[in-house]
């Protein structure tokens, strides 16, 4: 199962305006675990996901996808192995029906007929997408444009799953939907999201990105108590882990 481990050794990237995002990041996850990569907005989150698969070059560093380098030679091997759903599901859909670009991949992949059909209806019907797909995307609204960019990346049935900020645009129904597939995929899982509580619920373990730096890496509750570090790297607690405001409230009566 080597091939579901993602080994990340001093990754460096910096833009062509000399921002830099990311400052020699290293870590390593194993075949199953579930990863949630935080910080606050330009701590590199999505620079760091998005060298994952290769669509961001390191200034300097390097990535393994299980016994796979990150080169130019292994990119196509890669792609097949990471699933990346991006943040804005626009640059992901392009074809002209949903069905058109779920299926994209597998015929990229070399399916054909029966076996494309098979897997774009299996990955519709798992986030609940499969009456949108003679709809064209941009017919669609945004929570329903994320539910299908997450199927084309299930369609190719990939290894390991990297999504970004995969609630915004989501509904709270939407939301619940796309925890239950989360936690369906019984691979290895890495995202990013500022939805906490998500994190909480999926998540043993919480990297924190800080300036481009690794401030956190370890249990998610553990990382979430730590208040202190939390304020530094500009977050806050899950609000599940803040008690009942009502409670609360009450309680201040009463001592009054």
């Amino acid at each position: 199962m080597s091939h579901h481990i993602v080994d990340i050794i001093d990754l460096c990237h910096t833009y062509a305006d000399g921002t830099e995002a990311l400052r020699g990041v290293s870590f390593r996850i194993t075949h199953g675990e579930s990863v949630a990569v935080i910080g606050a907005n330009g701590a590199g989150k999505s620079t760091l996901l998005l060298h994952l698969n290769g669509y961001l070059t390191a200034t300097s560093g390097a990535i393994r996808i299980g016994d796979f380098p990150l080169t130019k030679g292994t990119l196509p091997e890669i792609r097949r192995t990471v699933g990346m759903v991006f943040h804005d599901p626009d640059d992901q859909l392009f074809m002209p029906t949903v069905f058109e670009d779920v299926a994209f991949g597998p015929l990229n992949l070399g399916l054909m007929g029966a076996d494309v059909d098979q897997r774009v209806e299996d990955a519709l019907e798992r986030v609940g997408a499969a009456h949108l797909r003679t709809r064209p995307p941009y017919r669609l609204s945004g929570g329903e444009k994320k539910r299908v960019a997450i199927a084309t990346v299930l369609a190719m049935a990939p290894d390991i799953l990297v999504m970004d900020e995969p609630t915004s645009g989501i509904d709270p129904y939407g939301r619940r939907q796309l925890i239950k597939i989360i936690k369906e995929f019984t691979h290895t899982k890495i995202f990013t999201s500022h939805d906490l509580d998500m994190v909480l619920e999926l998540c043993p373990r919480t990297i924190i990105l800080h300036r481009g730096l690794i401030a956190a890496d370890g249990p998610t509750e553990e990382v979430f108590l730590n208040t202190a570090l939390l304020a530094q790297c500009h977050l806050e607690q899950p609000l599940s882990m803040h008690g009942c405001l009502l409670c609360h409230r009450k309680g201040k009566e009463a001592a009054a």
